[in-house]
């Protein structure tokens, strides 16, 4: 897509399009609804899923006001996908300059160019497709260590048990931790609060305002920190224990920079930041809204466990069964589709380019939502119904290509998209096997909007099948 002028003509490389001149090209058009000084920013933080859902009504490519800052918004599958994949666009702007405090600027999720790949090298073999089958035993003990957990509660609150299972298995995994419930929940309650303050940082970037010690800013920083010293205490463990697994951990403090020296401090405490918080921040959301679909259709959690009950003959539902499990993998992709816990991303262009027949400046920022990309009624017949089936081989063809893309796509594809898949089948049918979920006084799932998305208060019971 990259833009180049030559004797006065602009040829676009945006896919499937001929080459235009420098007339040819549009500026894209300005939402409405902006207001002085703040922009689109409070239409952002007042109801943003509905704000960004419209946008396709208004064009493919379309200007947004953030504060001072001209933001352009993508609202097609198609040119999302070749933003995605160009080399025109790198990982930055409004989302990443928001998380910088939490990820650093060292780690695999922030990175660009040759650390990016290097670091690809150094984390890709623990999320290999061959590699997976090897925490299958620790995602049954933990999978069914929460069901047996649950049948002695009368309520479940979901936000709770749904980070206790993500961050220990993401730590008996990959870290190879003997990560507490305490640290769990240490982990919880500071991601609720550090997220949800990044995404105001984003949607209102206000600066040094946000450095004055007002309540939210102080609760603020000191979420930020204990995230930033359960790392550190993860790090330290593991040098004064002197072992060596073979896991994601021990591949960190060997690792290599491009001059074959060994990596930094600093570094090494980004990518543990990077596996452990936003990993086990999507994955929890992810569950929470599995659970909330197991409660609002008992007729898909009926037929999960119909399912189970087909493929392992009534014994305890294994890691090895998952791949059989062709209805209960549709209900992840499904919940995954309506309710994608990252809803939003952000790109930034490094030089000047055209998207879609739209002129977009070098050092421009771009924002997409697969939240709304995966809910447009012009890509999904009955879009805003929950249908598992909508999946199955004979339907699928119908969605248009990048539609759907929970892990992203290109060379900044979540490395472990297989291994989350895994563990969020094994719980989903696991959960369904063992109890009918309902929502109990004091439940509220209507959708918390932070940079993921997740349920405000989900409270089940879970009453044995």
């Amino acid at each position: 897509m990259t833009v180049e002028t030559t004797h006065g003509t602009t040829h676009g490389t945006t896919p499937g399009t001929p080459p235009r001149t420098a007339a040819e090209l549009r500026e894209p058009p300005l939402a409405g609804g902006g207001v002085p000084f703040l922009g689109h920013g409070p239409k952002l933080i007042r109801d943003p899923l509905a704000f960004m859902a419209q946008l396709r009504d208004h064009g493919e490519v379309v200007r947004l006001k953030l504060g001072p800052k001209t933001v352009y918004a993508v609202t097609t599958p198609e040119l999302t996908g070749a933003l995605a994949l160009s080399g025109d666009y790198k990982i930055d702007g409004p989302l990443w300059e928001s998380l910088e405090g939490l990820l650093g600027k060292e780690g695999v999720a922030t990175a660009n160019g040759p650390r990016h790949r290097r670091q690809r090298r150094t984390i890709q073999p623990a999320f290999r497709l061959d590699a997976i089958p090897a925490y299958g035993p620790v995602m049954e003990e933990e999978t069914h260590g929460l069901t047996e957990r649950w049948r002695s509660m009368e309520t479940v609150d979901c936000t709770a048990e749904s980070f206790r299972v993500a961050v220990r298995i993401a730590a008996r995994c990959l870290l190879r931790g003997d990560c507490m419930d305490e640290r769990a929940e240490r982990l919880s309650a500071a991601l609720a609060t550090v997220f949800r303050g990044m995404y105001r940082r984003m949607v209102v970037p206000l600066g040094p305002l946000y450095r004055l010690p007002l309540p939210a800013n102080r609760s603020f920083g000191r979420a930020l920190a204990d995230l930033h010293l359960l790392v550190d205490e993860i790090v330290a463990e593991r040098r004064a224990s002197g072992r060596k697994p073979d896991d994601l951990l021990t591949a960190l403090l060997a690792a290599e920079d491009e001059k074959g020296d060994p990596i930094g401090e600093q570094e090494i405490h980004d990518q543990v930041v990077a596996i452990v918080t936003p990993g086990s921040e999507t994955v929890a959301s992810t569950i929470m809204w599995l659970l909330q679909v197991l409660a609002e259709h008992p007729e898909h959690a009926d037929r999960v466990r119909a399912e189970v009950e087909s493929v392992t003959g009534g014994r305890p539902v294994a890691f090895e069964d998952v791949r059989r499990l062709r209805h209960t993998n549709n209900v992840v992709v499904e919940a995954m589709r309506l309710r994608p816990a990252v809803w939003i991303l952000t790109r930034r262009a490094v030089r000047d380019t055209e998207l879609g027949g739209y002129r977009i400046p070098a050092g421009a920022d771009i924002v997409y939502s697969p939240y709304a990309i995966q809910r447009d009624a012009r890509s999904y017949a009955d879009n805003l119904t929950f249908d598992p089936d909508r999946w199955l081989p004979e339907r699928v063809k119908s969605v248009p290509k990048h539609a759907m893309s929970p892990f992203s796509t290109g060379n900044r594809k979540c490395p472990s998209d297989h291994f989350s898949m895994a563990q969020l089948t094994l719980i989903t049918a696991a959960v369904a096997s063992a109890f009918r979920l309902e929502q109990v006084a004091g439940s509220n799932d209507a959708t918390r909007v932070g940079i993921t998305l997740r349920p405000h208060r989900l409270l089940v019971r879970p009453v044995p099948r």
